[in-house]
């Protein structure tokens, strides 16, 4: 897993840290098996990325959000880029969760939490990836992030993101990154839905909109993430 420690700055599309002296590129993508012995990498909703140096996927069977350093092997631009990896970094990938009303404290805790603005804060490929910020203290406990959905009767894309520090509420503050896969929940033809997103803040409730890029059939500070490997 990818790792967080910087502040931010705003909500942008996927970008890439282009090291010009290596021609490497990091960017966050979807990771997609195809068979047992290939699979594709979503960079935007046009291009798609094809590993030459490696066959089966890392994560086998399981399509995720990652974090990947790439080396484009020629100058054609087309929507399939043949790519060499030089290093992958999985985000943890999680499916959202039922709005269960006044059992959600007790199912998925109440603790504050920041979604962080960045461009791997973003709605694309239908997955919401977030970079979020809390407090870390014992490096043993793992902490639950999970996506609510079904909250609101009458806004089917109001969400609801819950943080159960699992009482780890104390320490240095740090950053993660954590993705939601909405692929299988939204049903619509249009390339974009708007979805709303509410978290409890250091400060208070707060909320936000995304306008979602559904699936169409580098980053400056990567060694700075440090605790995606404590959520869950």
């Amino acid at each position: 897993m990818g790792l967080a420690l910087a502040a931010a700055t705003a909500f942008q599309s996927c970008s890439s840290d282009d090291d010009s002296s290596l021609n490497s590129y990091t960017a966050l993508v979807t990771v997609v098996p195809v068979s047992e012995n290939s699979f594709e990498m979503n960079l935007t909703s046009s291009v798609k990325l094809i590993p030459s140096n490696i066959k089966a996927s890392p994560f086998k069977d399981k399509e995720v959000r990652a974090l990947v350093n790439y080396t484009y092997d020629d100058e054609t631009e087309s929507s399939l880029r043949n790519v060499t990896i030089n290093w992958m970094d999985s985000i943890r990938t999680k499916l959202p969760v039922l709005d269960k009303g006044e059992g959600n404290d007790d199912l998925y805790g109440k603790d504050c939490i920041e979604i962080v603005k960045d461009w791997v804060t973003i709605a694309e490929d239908g997955y919401l990836t977030l970079r979020v910020r809390t407090k870390w203290g014992s490096p043993g406990v793992k902490h639950e992030l999970n996506l609510l959905a079904g909250g609101n009767p009458d806004d089917p894309y109001e969400f609801e993101l819950r943080h159960n520090a699992k009482g780890d509420i104390y320490g240095e503050t740090g950053d993660a990154l954590i993705a939601f896969n909405l692929n299988s929940i939204i049903d619509t033809d249009e390339p974009t839905v708007k979805i709303k997103i509410k978290w409890n803040s250091f400060s208070g409730p707060k909320d936000t909109e995304f306008d979602l890029e559904m699936r169409n059939s580098a980053i400056n500070d990567a060694q700075a993430i440090r605790y995606s490997g404590s959520v869950e």
